[in-house]
């Protein structure tokens, strides 16, 4: 019906048409999480929303407006309070994104933005609770080889009031890519960076036993990768992994017990490889985690998703009660 009034000329109606029908995908998205979780509680969610960029650069186009409003409707089917973003451009693009939520009825009155080292893609948060504390990491460095580098994106850190009784603190992060780098191993540079994230952690920890804590981002990793085990830490201080899964039915458990359910929960499309994997966390403190609820967790799943984004975005319901 679309195709048809375009091809008619009726341009406004189409575009009217194509309005209604992704807003009624993203009710429809929307459905699939639990109901029931509305007053005390609230939703963080993170997306790497893929080169999410108003002006080009030397490496990078400007998104598409399909795109754009594709990471709309997402973002609009999460409805999350607190979202953290990675591979959004400069300052003007994300003001661009929160006035399109905006006029699309999600109104994010909090902001900030990590000016780290890499100049095209950055780190960011949107939210409608507020950030009444900012750390920004802008500027930390590790040695490699004899050699000195910039953690390429930095690191978000905010402290967030979900409620009079309940702040919490926000890291959000993009680890090294896959992609080969011209000075050093890839992989050994996305170590080197979960280890700066994992001191930071630490000197939290050393502060307050008790820290609430949201680690989450694009880790460009495996869970049992060097980098991901790293900033999940061992013993007192281990992070929960939220591990959000499709919500499609899955319940089956591990035939092999030691290892986790066989839900799916890939969360990135590597073309090169042809792959699917899950390189996006949401990782919790022991503290955080009393206030976590599991069903309202979950890999959002909508049609034609790759239009947005190379990856899926990921959501996790808090309560702001402490049992």
């Amino acid at each position: 019906m679309f195709l048809d009034l375009a091809q008619r000329g009726d341009y406004h109606r189409a575009m009217n048409l194509n309005l209604v029908l992704r807003r009624l995908t993203a009710v429809l998205v929307l459905a699939l999480l639990p109901a029931g979780l509305g007053a005390g509680t609230f939703r963080v969610a993170t997306y790497n929303v893929e080169n999410y960029l108003d002006q080009p650069t030397e490496s990078r186009p400007v998104k598409s407006a399909r795109a754009r409003a594709s990471v709309r409707d997402s973002i609009r089917a999460m409805n999350p309070d607190v979202l953290a973003l990675e591979e959004i451009g400069g300052v003007s693009a994300l003001m661009e994104l929160r006035a399109s939520l905006k006029a699309d009825g999600l109104d994010y009155s909090y902001w900030e933005f990590v000016d780290g080292m890499d100049t095209n893609i950055h780190v960011a948060v949107l939210s409608r609770l507020p950030i009444v504390e900012r750390r920004p990491h802008t500027n930390d460095v590790f040695l490699l080889d004899g050699r000195r580098f910039h953690v390429s994106r930095g690191f978000a850190e905010v402290d967030i009031r979900a409620a009079p009784n309940l702040t919490f603190t926000l890291m959000a992060t993009h680890l090294k890519s896959r992609r080969p780098a011209p000075d050093a191993d890839e992989a050994q540079l996305r170590l080197e960076e979960a280890r700066v994230l994992r001191g930071i952690l630490d000197e939290r920890f050393r502060a307050d036993a008790n820290a609430r804590l949201i680690v989450l981002g694009d880790f460009n990793d495996l869970k049992d990768s060097d980098p991901v085990k790293t900033v999940i830490g061992h013993g007192r201080f281990k992070l929960v992994d939220t591990r959000p899964a499709e919500r499609n039915g899955d319940n089956a458990p591990n035939p092999i017990p030691y290892f986790e359910p066989r839900n799916i929960t890939w969360t990135h499309y590597y073309g090169k490889e042809d792959t699917y994997s899950r390189v996006d966390y949401i990782l919790l403190s022991p503290a955080m985690s009393r206030h976590w609820l599991t069903n309202g967790t979950c890999v959002l799943t909508r049609p034609n998703w790759g239009v947005a984004s190379d990856h899926r975005p990921i959501v996790a319901t808090f309560k702001t009660e402490n049992d």
